[in-house]
């Protein structure tokens, strides 16, 4: 599972528990400015995953790591789909991020707040 959050110009994620192992990764630090948006997703699972390289894949139990498809790699960290959000990027090693959170609709949320301008 992964924690999100947001600081005033990035989007952290937290990659926490034995995950860390199978992603391997602990943590991602994009520029929110390179976010384009954020959707709950709990259909992701489903979708074609191509090739995993580093990452880990037991269909039902745990997608974890990068994975290749289609010219773009996309980072997974996903046990139970219905808790997937899926957060698409530009202009950074991933294409999308697709990770497993604790509330999916709160998490689109705060990533969608953090991507609109203050009005000030």
């Amino acid at each position: 599972m992964a924690r999100i959050r947001t600081t005033d110009d990035t989007l952290v994620v937290e990659i926490e528990g034995l995950d860390k192992l199978w992603a391997l990764k602990s943590r991602l630090e994009i520029p929110l400015e390179n976010v384009r948006g954020a959707t709950a997703d709990p259909g992701a699972v489903r979708e074609p995953k191509g090739f995993r390289a580093p990452g880990a894949h037991l269909p039902g139990v745990i997608t974890a790591g990068t994975f290749h498809l289609d010219g773009e790699r996309v980072f997974w960290d996903v046990h139970d789909g219905s808790r997937a959000v899926v957060i698409e990027l530009r202009d950074e090693r991933y294409a999308r991020l697709v990770v497993e959170v604790e509330d999916p609709r709160a998490t689109v949320a705060l990533i969608e707040n953090a991507l609109t301008p203050s009005a000030g």
